[in-house]
């Protein structure tokens, strides 16, 4: 019972980055490399602030603003320089390494008998885990219900149909370019947060926590996708939240089964490719009972 809730509560704390992923690679159409800078970025602001004495929530909020910055100078990038997104994300990616190690002062920061959004805040004397998963959903949900306010504004529908059409969108006199750095924006922020949350959850941050995690994201938005749906953008949101618990609960399932840690991203990479490729194999399973009746 304790490695399910643990692994429950470790799916909503890479919840909020799965509906940043999301942001960008299904409503905008952008694979943006920035969220592996931008995770550890949040880990990185939020434990330096904490071990100087701040309030977690402060260090928290100012991760988000961090990783926004770092999504707007993606989008700085990717649209007044004309720069290829993909590209872009991989600039600000490197770039944010020696952000991160400035703003550390060093790879790796404990944070050892400080105070965390996990302890101020101990739920009816429940143990870490459930704590985590208590707070870890109270803060999931209200992103996610935030995220489907904003995006049924005029505004949040202008940057969802950039996404989807953008010679429509700029020929009803929209500057399409200001929707892209929104969304990066938005979408960098919510990856920092969950970096700030998943260091103060873990007791450390560190400079390379974010490797691989673009490829975490994907895999918790296609694995939500494929298993629940997409018929509507709510329908997605909760999608992509259910996703994160079920690529958490499978790695949980083959650490079980004795896979050594080390082949992790391995497995993980293996994973999104299946989930990505299940439209094309399925349409060719249909055709081939087709052909053999």
């Amino acid at each position: 019972m304790d490695l399910v809730i643990a692994t429950v509560s470790q799916g909503m704390l890479w919840a909020l980055l799965a509906i940043g992923v999301y942001l960008t690679f299904r409503v905008l159409d952008i694979a943006d490399l920035t969220v592996e800078g931008s995770f550890p970025l949040g880990a990185a602001t939020a434990a330096t602030m904490i071990v100087a004495g701040a309030h977690p929530l402060m260090a928290i909020l100012a991760a988000c603003l961090a990783g926004m910055l770092a999504g707007v100078v993606t989008g700085f990038l990717c649209t007044k320089l004309k720069i290829p997104a993909l590209l872009a994300g991989i600039l600000t990616m490197i770039a944010l390494y020696s952000v991160n190690l400035r703003i550390m002062g060093k790879a790796n920061l404990p944070l050892l008998q400080q105070d965390t959004v996990f302890t101020i805040w101990t739920v009816g004397g429940l143990d870490k885990s459930m704590t985590t998963l208590v707070i870890g959903t109270i803060i999931v949900l209200v992103v996610a219900l935030l995220n489907y306010w904003f995006f049924g504004t005029e505004l949040g529908t202008a940057v969802r149909a950039t996404g989807f059409n953008p010679h429509m969108i700029r020929a009803n006199g929209i500057n399409t370019d200001n929707m892209i750095v929104l969304g990066l924006l938005l979408s960098n922020g919510l990856v920092a947060i969950s970096g700030a949350l998943v260091a103060q959850s873990n007791g450390f941050a560190d400079v390379g926590m974010g490797v691989g995690t673009i490829v975490i994201g994907l895999a918790s938005v296609i694995i939500g996708e494929v298993l629940f749906g997409t018929r509507s953008f709510k329908n997605c949101l909760i999608s992509v939240i259910l996703g994160s618990i079920v690529y958490r609960a499978v790695i949980a399932i083959v650490l079980q089964m004795g896979m050594p840690p080390n082949d992790l991203k391995l497995f993980t990479a293996i994973l999104v490719a299946l989930a990505l490729s299940l439209p094309l194999l399925q349409a060719r399973w249909n055709k081939f009972r087709k052909g053999v009746h």
